[in-house]
């Protein structure tokens, strides 16, 4: 296993560290990172490490200084930093000096070759062996006693707190199980550590550890449920803790992201309980739930998805299943419920298409508007920050590309964004967009298209609006010229976020240092390649940076760079190389306190090395260290609306800020431009930047909410950016104007059902969704028939939104017709239901042996008898493809003599039931009807494979007494009783060419099994005492039944049909006696329309 992290953690100041290289155990309740310790033997964590591209939003990028204080190294080895600044115009305060428009290329005096020391003002100082190192103040803190354990959860919880706390465990992978842990609290940011198993229970073992995420001094341990299963509180960042016994096993919780008491909690036993006192008390609020997505709405709702894929809502203080509510009517796709922020999106599927609905700010559900022939195939929901969606949406004609829509503020009208954004798929299979949106400046994103098989990464300002190519660096760390010009050749960055906290990632930013990016990279003409990868910390509002390699060897050495990566010095923070397993930054916003976890050796205890960069901030800053500089989009200094100018650190100056400083932006709105606005809904951007209706959609339609005497806002093609601030300008010409309802007709009038499925069950409901296209549906009659002589009618689309609910008492095809009707005009649409029973059971009713050439009468016949329109598939003999009729008979004719195969398959809405039998096909054959002693029918259960055995037994029977070949009888026991069973007598099977001949010894052997049957011959036991005999039926011998017309074959045929319907009357009414027949038609259910 590589030494590489797995991530699972929902707080960014909780880790977890694994240090074993087995599996980890599955366990839904594992909140944190998962680290391992890592191995000496390991391989280098990435065969193919990028340079790191320390960059402003301009991504103007300079090669920055090597992480090395020693001598330059070989140009191979060379690692590859990017130092990207923000483009400034001259006189608009003194940053550092213009660098000109993005895309242009800066002029740079060339450096020598190797000569590394002159890349940054400072540069890292190069040092002999009587060097003073520089060294870090830190304090190192082994967990003694716990070198078995090989997994950690870390709780820091910083912001103006001192407190860590940490559990360690010893996780035994062969029981699947915690066998015991360790607690461990430090007050003074992990300088010391006090062991705290005595203060929870010496025979107690935590197994895991909880943070309320809304006041992070509440602490929740959770017990191994195998030793006890309890739950430990505190509620003083875990310095005292009170125990609860539980009586359920807890699966996974959910703490409510306003109500600090609040949580529910999902068992093993498939039961969900909630608590308002964090914990104490649980009340169980439902159970038998199979399937669950845990989801707080808001203060008083949480949400859940059942496998049977409704979303339902439920007050948390009184839950049940009497108080459920659907906020959507119609059924949902299993697990497509996503909650984030203001929005709750739901996706459900019919005919194979996919349809999105939105809920903004918890208001009814509304469908999202993509592009009419976007036809999405699958679709995320990348962000929803500042009241806007962003979406990737995979299109039909897409694989491994998405293109990116952003919204208006409710979240249903969408535009194209970007084109074939590059997508890839994650450790567990998830769908990763490479998306970025840069912390600290709004607007601002990062993308990687794909552009003729190539990856090119863009930038937009203005939410996506526009994009453009990043500017390669002019040279490299050599000084030699870099030739990448655009667009031929540009900057590419990696954009996989690290949602790991002891990791940096390809990409970072902060909301606390604006404007600085930190990314790994390469550009199109050059492949920046070392053998070595960094993480990158911001401390103190991004004064400082902090660079500590990542890899599998022990080290002793990090980096720092005061000048936003334009030099680093080296600083040694342990006395001893240390194996990092991970390193978490004080989550404060002047983070100038870093807790490093690792082991001296593999076998050796955990050791916290708290690192404090205190000590190399040399004073507080004053107002000489600041200066101003402006965010500035090739050029313009107006980015989403407004013009900004911020206040930070003069690069080099050694000063912190610490916690009460507060960032100061100068902002004051422009003047509404072109860049302001983007294309609405229904919309195309030509070439001209026109915004021009596209051929699907007609501007001039208003809502369907619009009506008669109302006024509506008729859109000009374009709509601000949502969050730009610009004012006046061009705003007034491209707001939407204010236009009166014309009132329209109804059109494109729709009926369907609420799955979308054209078959309904009996005696179910049956919902009935009307759509329509145009028209005024305030003033628009609508009636809905049924086909089953109910029909319903309603004023206005108002009470018909959640569908029309409707049971049918019988089975069969309704034609359901819509009708839409206003003083300008009406439409009608007209839906065929099947309406079905579900079939039980098929009974194929055959002969056990036809003559060839002629034709034979099968009949399926199907239990319940009600069941409206079935569909029959026939496969005779070999046939592969089936005869399909709406009949439950069908005649068929053999061509060739032997024994075939006849299969019926009957098909009742998704239900679909088959049966088999097989008849033997001759040119002629005798017949006989048999029957038994009375005490068979006592032993008789009336199934088929008993009737087979008997058939069998009496066959033999008959071969013993009268030495006739066994291939010339066929003997079949008919169901029901009494019991019965019909002889058939076949010719020899190489005997149909002598056909007179061979009708003579027929006759003969008729006459010679006759006699036996007479004379009471044929007998057979059943079990020890019980005797059958076999009796023929006191009827006469049918004569010869053969292929040739004549009175004989006539009349036996007719005689035979007198028996078998006897027969069938007695069979029919055993089976009732037997059985219990199941009907659809209920006299107790009657028609009902419910809303």
């Amino acid at each position: 296993m590589a030494s590489q992290g797995l991530l699972s953690y929902t707080d960014s100041s909780l880790i977890t560290i694994h240090k074993s290289f087995y599996k980890l155990p599955p366990s839904p309740l594992l909140e944190g990172t998962l680290l391992f310790k890592q191995n000496t033997s390991d391989p280098p964590l990435s065969s193919r490490i990028h340079h790191l591209c320390l960059a402003f939003c301009s991504f103007s990028c300079l090669p920055a200084k090597q992480f090395s204080s020693t001598p330059p190294l070989p140009p191979k080895a060379l690692k590859a930093t990017f130092l990207c600044k923000f483009r400034e115009s001259p006189g608009l305060g003194s940053a550092p000096a213009a660098l000109g428009k993005l895309g242009a290329r800066r002029s740079r005096r060339a450096q020598p070759p190797g000569s590394l020391a002159h890349w940054g003002r400072r540069g890292p100082r190069a040092r002999g062996a009587a060097a003073e190192e520089l060294k870090l103040t830190s304090t190192s803190f082994a967990l003694t006693g716990d070198s078995a354990h090989n997994q950690a959860m870390v709780h820091w919880s910083g912001y103006n707190s001192s407190v860590i706390l940490i559990l360690t465990k010893l996780y035994d992978f062969n029981l699947g199980s915690v066998t015991e842990s360790s607690l461990w609290r430090s007050t003074d940011y992990g300088t010391t550590y006090e062991k705290l198993n005595d203060k929870v229970g010496l025979k107690t073992v935590p197994e895991y550890l909880y943070v309320n995420p809304t006041n992070k001094r509440k602490i929740m341990l959770l017990s191994d449920p195998e030793i006890e299963s309890s739950i430990l509180i505190s509620s003083d960042e875990g310095a005292t803790y009170q125990k609860y016994r539980l009586n359920f096993y807890i699966q996974s919780l959910l703490f409510h992201p306003q109500q600090e008491d609040w949580i529910l909690a999902y068992s093993l036993d498939q039961k969900l309980y909630s608590s308002m006192d964090f914990g104490r008390r649980w009340q169980l609020i439902l159970f038998d739930i199979h399937s669950l997505t845990l989801m707080f709405i808001d203060p008083l709702f949480y949400a859940k998805d059942y496998s049977y894929a409704h979303y339902l809502t439920c007050r948390i203080q009184e839950c049940s299943e009497t108080t459920k509510s659907g906020p959507f009517a119609r059924s949902i796709d299993i697990s497509s419920l996503v909650v984030q922020d203001e929005y709750v999106f739901i996706q459900v599927t019919s005919s194979g298409r996919a349809s999105y609905y939105v809920s903004y700010r918890r208001e009814p559900f509304a469908q999202i508007k993509l592009p009419k022939y976007s036809l999405p195939k699958d679709m995320h929901i990348i962000s929803t920050d500042e009241n806007q969606v962003f979406a990737a949406v995979q299109e039909w004609n897409q694989n491994d590309t998405y293109n990116l829509y952003i919204s208006d503020t409710r979240g249903v009208y969408f535009t194209l964004a970007l084109e074939n954004v590059k997508s890839s798929r994650g450790l567990e299979g998830n769908i990763i967009i490479d998306l970025y949106e840069v912390a600290g400046i709004k607007g601002i994103f990062l993308a990687n298209k794909k552009v003729d098989d190539q990856v090119k990464t863009y930038i937009t300002y203005n939410k996506g609006r526009d994009w453009r190519l990043l500017q390669a660096p002019d040279t490299d760390l050599r000084g030699n010229p870099v030739n990448c010009l655009l667009p031929f050749c540009s900057l590419h960055l990696h954009l996989q976020i690290s949602e790991n906290p002891y990791s940096s990632g390809r990409i970072s930013s902060k909301d606390t240092a604006p404007g600085l990016v930190v990314a790994t990279g390469e550009d199109d003409a050059i492949s920046w390649i070392f053998d070595e990868e960094y993480n990158i910390w911001f401390l103190d509002w991004g004064g400082a940076l902090v660079a500590m390699k990542h890899t599998s060897m022990p080290i002793r050495h990090l980096w720092v760079s005061f000048d936003e990566g334009s030099s680093w010095d080296k600083y040694g923070f342990t006395s001893a190389p240390l194996f990092v397993d991970g390193s978490l930054v004080d989550p404060g916003v002047e983070s100038q306190i870093m807790t490093v976890f690792g082991h001296f050796s593999l076998r050796s205890e955990w050791q916290l090395v708290k690192v404090d960069y205190k000590s190399i901030f040399s004073r507080r800053c004053n107002k000489d260290d600041f200066q101003t500089w402006h965010l500035l989009n090739q050029g313009e200094p107006c980015v989403m609306g407004e013009r900004k100018i911020f206040k930070k650190r003069k690069p080099g100056a050694q000063c912190a800020l610490g916690r009460d400083y507060s960032g100061t932006v100068v902002s004051e709105p422009c003047i509404c431009a072109d860049w302001d606005f983007e294309c609405d809904y229904g919309y195309d951007r030509h070439g001209d930047n026109q915004c021009i209706p596209a051929f699907w959609y007609n501007p001039s339609s208003p809502s369907k909410d619009c009506s008669l005497g109302q006024s509506y806002l008729n859109s000009t093609g374009y709509r601000r950016i949502v969050s730009n601030n610009c004012t006046d300008g061009l705003r007034e010409k491209y707001t939407a104007k204010s236009q009166q309802c014309p009132g329209k007709a109804p059109r494109g009038l729709h009926v369907v059902t609420v799955d979308g499925r054209l078959v309904a069950e009996q005696g179910h409901n049956a919902t009935f969704i009307i759509l329509m296209e145009e028209g005024d549906l305030q003033r628009t009659n609508i009636q809905l028939d049924f086909g089953d002589g109910i029909a319903v009618s309603y004023a206005n689309f108002s009470p018909v939104e959640d569908g029309i609910r409707h049971v049918y008492k019988s089975a069969g095809i309704f034609q359901v017709t819509a009708y839409a009707e206003n003083h300008l005009g009406s439409d009608t649409a007209v839906l065929f239901l099947h309406v079905v029973c579900p079939v039980e059971h098929v009974h194929l009713s055959v002969p056990f042996v036809a003559i060839r050439n002629k034709e034979v009468n099968v009949t399926a016949v199907v239990w319940p008898s009600q069941l409206g329109t079935l569909t029959y598939f026939w496969w005779f003999g070999n046939s592969t493809k089936p005869l399909i009729t709406l009949n439950s008979s069908i005649s068929f004719m053999f061509t060739s003599e032997g024994l075939n195969t006849i299969t019926v398959q009957v098909a009742a809405g998704n239900a679909l039931i088959q049966d088999s039998k097989d008849i033997a096909v001759h040119e002629y054959f005798q017949s006989q009807l048999l029957s038994f002693s009375p005490n068979l029918d006592y032993h008789n259960p009336d199934i088929p494979e008993w009737r087979q055995d008997i058939g069998k037994v009496i066959k033999r029977a008959l071969v013993k007494v009268t030495s006739v070949p066994e291939d010339q009888i066929l003997v079949a026991v008919f169901p029901g009783l009494p019991t019965s069973a019909e002889l058939f007598i076949l010719p020899h099977k190489n005997m149909t060419e002598r056909r007179k001949g061979n009708e003579a010894d027929l006759e003969q052997i008729a006459e010679l099994l006759f006699n036996a049957l007479n004379q009471n011959l044929v007998q057979f036991e059943l079990k020890p005492g019980v005797q059958v005999i076999v009796y023929v039926t006191q009827l006469t011998l049918a004569p010869l039944v053969d292929s040739s017309t004549g009175h004989s074959s006539s009349a036996m045929l007719m005689l035979l049909s007198v028996v078998f319907v006897g027969l069938a009357v007695f069979l029919i009414y055993k089976f009732k006696r037997r059985h219990n027949f199941k009907y659809c038609s209920h006299p107790g259910v009657f028609s009902q329309h419910i809303l």
